[in-house]
C-alpha cells in the first residue's frame, strides 16, 4: 500500500505527554504535513483562534479540563475534523466527545505509524462530503449517455483516441476543450469522456462558471480559509480539492475574470492550489474539461480570455456542431429521447408520424439538443393521439413519393429572409449520402455524381471546426 501524502495539510495536536506529542508530531512532518502541537487546553483555544486547521488530535483529559469542552465550546471551525485521544478504559470521553461533533477517537497507547492512514482515511471522507454538497446543489447531473449518429462519426473516433491516450497516461491527463453552441451536449460530452475513461470511479465535479458570482468564483474553485473574507467563518474545500483524482468539468469556463484565469491555468500546470487567504499549496490532480460556445481565438484577440490559457486547453480540442448541420442524425436522437422521457413521465412509447418526422428535420433548431429535448417533452405531455405530430413547428410538406428520373427538389421551399448557406447544404446532402452508404465515400460518391476526393475534401479534417 503506498505511503499516505498528507502534504499541505495544517494539523495540531493537543497532547499533554510531551513524548507522545513529539511522536506524533515527527511522524506526520515526516509525511509533509504542517504541525503544531500544545499541551493544554488554553494553548488550544489561542492557536486555534489565530489559524484555521484541516485537522486536530485532541487528547480527552488535558491538565486544565476537557477536550471534550474544547468541542461543546465550537473553538474549532466547523470545517476542522477533529480527531480525539483517549487513555484505555475512558472510552467515555470520546464517545461523548463523538456526539460532540468529533469524527472519531483514538484510544491510547496510539502508534503513531498508524495514524497518517487515518488522517488520510478522513481527508477523503472530507472531499467525499464535499463532493456530495456540490452534487445536491447541482441537482441538473445526470450522467446520462450522448447519442452519436453518422455525422458524429469523426468526433466519436476522435473522443475514442483521447479515452485511449488517457488509459497510457493514469495521471497527469491533460485538458480537455469542448467547443459547440449552447444546447449542442458539451456538458453530456463531459460525462461521456469522465465516464469511460480511467478515471469512471473517481469524483466528476461541474461548475458553470457563468452561473458564479465573480466575488465567489474563486472560493467556489480553490476554497477558502477561515477569516479569508468577511463571511468566511470556517474552512472550504474548493472543487479542486474535491475533484482530487478525477475530473473537473468548467462549462463556460471564458466567463471567469482574467485573473482567476491565470489561477486556473496554474492549478493545470502546476498541479497545486492555494484556497483563498491561505498560505499552503495543495497538490491535486485533476483532469480539467473546459467548455464554452464562445470562438476563444477571437476572445484571445480581443484581448478578452488569457492566450496562454487558450493554448494550455487547446491540445484535445472537440468540436459539436449545431443540430441543424446533424441531418438524419435528428430523427435517430429524438427516437432515443422520446423513448427517456416516456419512461422518466412513467408513459407507454410513442412512435414519431411521418408528417412529425419531417417537421423535425424542417425546424431549425436554434436551441439545439436541448431545445429538441423540450420540444420532445412538451408533445410527450400535451399531445393526444398515440403517435407524436408536432403540429406546432413548421408545417410539414406533403410527401411525394420518389420515381426514377423525378426530380428530387421540393418547388415549395422558400429562402429564408437573412439568407442561405450553400455550403452548409452542400455538406448535408454529402453527410446524408455517407449515412445512405454507412460511411462508404466511394459509394456516397456514385450517388451524388462527384469524384470520391470532391467528398473527401468536403468531409471536416480531424480538430477542424467546419461544419459542412
Amino acid at each position: 500500500m503506498p505511503e499516505a501524502d498528507l502534504t499541505g495539510l495544517s494539523i495540531l495536536i493537543v497532547e499533554d505527554e510531551v513524548l507522545l506529542r513529539k511522536q506524533l508530531a515527527a511522524e506526520l512532518e515526516r509525511l509533509h504535513a504542517d504541525v503544531t502541537g500544545v499541551g493544554t487546553a488554553a494553548a488550544a483555544r489561542q492557536w486555534a483562534s489565530e489559524q484555521g486547521l484541516d485537522f486536530v488530535l485532541l487528547d480527552v483529559n488535558l491538565p486544565d479540563g476537557k477536550g471534550t469542552d474544547l468541542l461543546r465550546e465550537r473553538v474549532f471551525a466547523a470545517g476542522t475534523a477533529v480527531i480525539v485521544m483517549t487513555g484505555d478504559g475512558d472510552v467515555s470521553g470520546a464517545v461523548e466527545a463523538v456526539k460532540l461533533g468529533a469524527l472519531d477517537y483514538l484510544v491510547k497507547p496510539l502508534e503513531p505509524g498508524e495514524l497518517p492512514l487515518i488522517l488520510a482515511r478522513a481527508r477523503r471522507a472530507r472531499q467525499t462530503a464535499r463532493l456530495d454538497e456540490h452534487r445536491r446543489q447541482d441537482a441538473a447531473q445526470t450522467g446520462e449517455d450522448f447519442c452519436f449518429g453518422p455525422s458524429l462519426a469523426a468526433m466519436e473516433q476522435q473522443l475514442q483516441k483521447i479515452l485511449a491516450a488517457d488509459t497510457r497516461l493514469q495521471t497527469g491527463l491533460p485538458p480537455v476543450l469542448i467547443q459547440g453552441e449552447t444546447g449542442t451536449g458539451k456538458t453530456a460530452i463531459a460525462r461521456w469522456l469522465h465516464n469511460r475513461g480511467p478515471r469512471a470511479a473517481q469524483p466528476l465535479v461541474e461548475m458553470n462558471c457563468s452561473a458564479v458570482p465573480e466575488t465567489l468564483a474563486e472560493s467556489e474553485l480553490f476554497g477558502h480559509e477561515r477569516g479569508a473574507y468577511t463571511d468566511a467563518r470556517s474552512t472550504r474545500m474548493g472543487l479542486f480539492e474535491a475533484a482530487n483524482g478525477g475530473s473537473l468539468f468548467l462549462d463556460e469556463l471564458p466567463s471567469l475574470a482574467p485573473g482567476l484565469q491565470a489561477k486556473v491555468l496554474k492549478a493545470i500546470e502546476d498541479g497545486r492550489v492555494r484556497r483563498l487567504g491561505g498560505n499552503r499549496e495543495l497538490p491535486v490532480d485533476v483532469r480539467v474539461i473546459a467548455a464554452t460556445h464562445q470562438d476563444l481565438k477571437t476572445m484571445v484577440a480581443a484581448g478578452t480570455f488569457r492566450e496562454d490559457l487558450y493554448h494550455r486547453l487547446d491540445l484535445f480540442r472537440v468540436h459539436i456542431p449545431p443540430l441543424r448541420d446533424r441531418g438524419d442524425d435528428i430523427l435517430a436522437l429524438a427516437d432515443v429521447l422520446v423513448a427517456r422521457l416516456c419512461r422518466r413521465h412513467r408513459l407507454p412509447r410513442r412512435e414519431i408520424t411521418a408528417a412529425g418526422r419531417q417537421r423535425l428535420l424542417a425546424y431549425p433548431w436554434p436551441g439545439n439538443v436541448r431545445e429538441l429535448s423540450h420540444e420532445l417533452e412538451r408533445a410527450i405531455v400535451f399531445e393526444e393521439g398515440a403517435r407524436l405530430e408536432f403540429a406546432h413547428l413548421l408545417p410539414a410538406a406533403t410527401p411525394v413519393p420518389h420515381r426514377p428520373g423525378d426530380d428530387w427538389f421540393n418547388p415549395g421551399f422558400r429562402f429564408p429572409e437573412q439568407g442561405f448557406d450553400l455550403d452548409t447544404a452542400i455538406g448535408r446532402l454529402i453527410q446524408h449520402a455517407l449515412g445512405q452508404t454507412g460511411g462508404n465515400v466511394s459509394a456516397a460518391a456514385r450517388l451524388l455524381g462527384v469524384t470520391r476526393d470532391y467528398v473527401r475534401y468536403r468531409l471536416p479534417k480531424p480538430g477542424s471546426t467546419r461544419s459542412n
